[in-house]
């Protein structure tokens, strides 16, 4: 078995019945999220039926996730689900009443939307040509443990209180869903230990049909289960899919936002490497990467589709399972495709209760904050410097105090930075600006192969990899 320290990297040796379970449970994972985007996006509009298709949004994440992988060699286990980063445009132009946008169809404005993601997709392209210029190693150096550390660790406390939302709905289903999933990677044999998730999905799904069944109800009165949408919608059906449109008010809106998203990608790319033990910025390379998240948001919104981003649910999940085969995600992806194809599975997976999905969050994105202390912790980052504990300091407070943002007016247009956008931002200004910088970025190749930042030839580092393995 290919594998290291109970870490699986091929899958396939565990047999196609139980490669496809894992792929159901990376499915789960970024399900919930995935499809909120368009629910709140629809809250915005504020029209009867759906603006922004569900059947569209997992089409997106499906067909964006398989693109991405074929952009980075098939390499990067990640997978790409909606982005909430672009809400605050989506509502700004669900808003807009003047000039073209006056008595405009809901539906229109969602085109002129996608245009402006089309365009910010595009700017990806820019930054992945930088660094094919300049080089990674280069770029890293910016982005030393005292900064990539904090910021992970804010990728994952950052969707705490989304977690804690969902499971507030129902305690019971969303402790019965976190206890499964403890229970199983803790005590589990065999495959049961590496589809922790998909056990706790499955089995507190169960537990909330036989609450329901016997008329219990949530918190708030509402019913634990509705069916109301599976019976509605139709067995088979395509997708709505719509093409964009182009305003220079809603690029100006929209495209901006890339900014926060690029800094998230890095991060994110920085967390799936520490998690996995692979250096993925330097092979197959961030350029590579930032171009498949990119066209993937592009050809999202080129069919009326919100944009992407790679999911920390699904890295999470990685960390979890300990199996880090990127086979696995394109599985959930291939999923994701064929279930926007089926609008009754799709409403019977969406109905699965927010409680379940808090329960879920609990796990997962404290798995994200904590490879973020890890990376801190095996790359000695000295935190008896006050440079350092400013630097981190810093990070934490924006990426965890500014929850709506920060918002101005350039130009007359108006830009939102979400939260870690700005603590990637404050911490690398920090970082170039304070005196003392005690980082020497490729002094230390096993620290930074612990945060996906090793830069030594591959065929050192797969020499060192064999005589540790003997």
């Amino acid at each position: 078995m290919n594998q290291h320290k109970d870490i699986i990297k091929d899958a396939s040796v565990l047999g196609i019945p139980k490669m496809l379970l894992l792929g159901l449970q990376h499915m789960f994972a970024m399900f919930g999220a995935t499809i909120l985007v368009p629910i709140l996006v629809n809250s915005y509009f504020g029209s009867e039926g759906q603006i922004l298709s569900v059947q569209v949004t997992l089409f997106c994440a499906g067909l964006g996730t398989l693109f991405f992988h074929l952009c980075a060699k098939l390499k990067v286990p990640a997978f790409l689900g909606s982005s909430f980063a672009f809400l605050g445009g989506f509502a700004s132009i669900a808003s807009f009443d003047s000039g073209i946008f006056q008595n405009m169809p809901d539906s229109e404005k969602l085109q002129y939307a996608c245009g402006g993601i089309l365009v910010a997709g595009l700017l990806y392209l820019v930054l992945a040509l930088v660094i094919k210029l300049v080089g990674v190693k280069r770029v890293m150096r910016f982005l030393p443990p005292v900064v990539t550390g904090p910021i992970i660790i804010c990728i994952g406390l950052s969707l705490a209180p989304s977690a804690v939302s969902n499971a507030s709905t129902n305690w019971l289903i969303a402790l019965v869903a976190l206890a499964v999933i403890i229970i199983f990677n803790i005590w589990g044999k065999g495959m049961f230990k590496i589809i922790p998730i998909l056990l706790g999905v499955v089995i507190s799904y169960l537990f909330a049909l036989c609450l329901h069944l016997i008329g219990i109800t949530n918190a708030d009165g509402s019913a634990i289960l509705n069916f109301a949408g599976i019976a509605a919608a139709a067995p088979v059906g395509l997708p709505p899919f719509q093409l964009p449109k182009f305003n220079i008010t809603a690029i100006l809106i929209m495209a901006p936002i890339a900014i926060a998203t690029m800094m998230e990608h890095i991060g994110d790319m920085s967390a799936i490497s520490a998690t996995v033990g692979e250096n993925f910025l330097e092979d197959p390379g961030l350029h590579r990467t930032l171009i498949g998240d990119g066209i993937a948001t592009s050809l999202s919104a080129l069919i009326g589709g919100p944009a992407n981003t790679t999911y920390g649910e699904n890295t999470g999940v990685l960390e979890l399972s300990r199996v880090h085969d990127p086979k696995v995600v394109r599985l959930a992806a291939v999923y994701a495709v064929i279930l926007s194809f089926f609008p009754k599975v799709s409403e019977l997976i969406g109905s699965m209760p927010a409680s379940i999905i808090g329960g879920v969050s609990f796990i997962l994105y404290g798995m994200i904050s904590a490879i973020g202390v890890r990376n801190v912790v095996e790359n000695h980052v000295d935190f008896t410097k006050s440079r350092n504990l400013i630097i981190a300091g810093v990070i934490l407070v924006c990426g965890l105090g500014f929850t709506n943002g920060l918002t101005f007016t350039i130009a007359g247009t108006t830009i939102t930075l979400t939260s870690l956008a700005i603590a990637a931002i404050a911490g690398i200004l920090l970082n170039l600006i304070l005196p003392g910088n005690d980082y020497h970025f490729g002094d230390d190749p096993d620290a930074d192969s612990s945060r996906g930042v090793d830069l030594r030839p591959r065929e050192l580092e797969k020499e060192l990899k064999k005589k540790e393995n003997n």
